[in-house]
């Protein structure tokens, strides 16, 4: 699993839904998914610490949460199926430890506004993500293949303790 945050709110171009993107610690990878204007408009207002009025939804369950002792100790957007993520909230509460199913963009307003970290499994990101420094990764690939490159077959014998069996 890869930790990621919330970069930010983006319009999609061509449809102009609400897109919500995480960027791994690194800068670069970033995860779109899109989302529903509502969840973009609670995700903005977590993220801009704007209380509103009256709690809404997220800030409710944020609110019980904290009223029942219980901590949402991270979420995971798990898996990816037919162009739709899923996710999980992990919740405890003393010992006890839930999983809890969510959609990503209530998963992710909640976990803004409880600082719980947000983790993505690495097939999600393999199968959705983009890259975000171009740059950084093919000067990680030359490295690679410039290291490949001048590889010899002893440097891969293991020392004191391989004996060809």
């Amino acid at each position: 699993m890869i930790e990621m945050k919330v970069a930010g709110i983006a319009l999609d171009a061509v449809t102009r839904s609400p897109i919500v993107l995480l960027k791994d610690g690194s800068d670069r990878r970033a995860l779109p998914i899109f989302i529903g204007q509502d969840q973009a408009k609670a995700i903005i207002s977590a993220l801009e610490n704007q209380a509103p009025p009256r709690p809404l939804t997220h800030d409710l369950m944020a609110n019980m949460f904290e009223a029942w002792n219980m901590k949402l100790e991270r979420i995971i957007i798990n898996s990816l199926q037919d162009n739709t993520f899923y996710a999980l909230m992990i919740v405890s509460q003393g010992e006890v430890k839930k999983e809890i199913d969510a959609r990503p963009s209530d998963a992710i307003a909640i976990a803004i506004r409880t600082n719980a970290p947000i983790w993505v499994m690495e097939e999600v990101i393999a199968d959705a993500s983009i890259p975000v420094d171009r740059d950084a990764d093919e000067a990680e690939r030359r490295a690679f293949r410039d290291f490949i490159s001048r590889l010899r077959p002893e440097d891969l014998i293991q020392r004191g303790g391989f004996n060809g069996e």
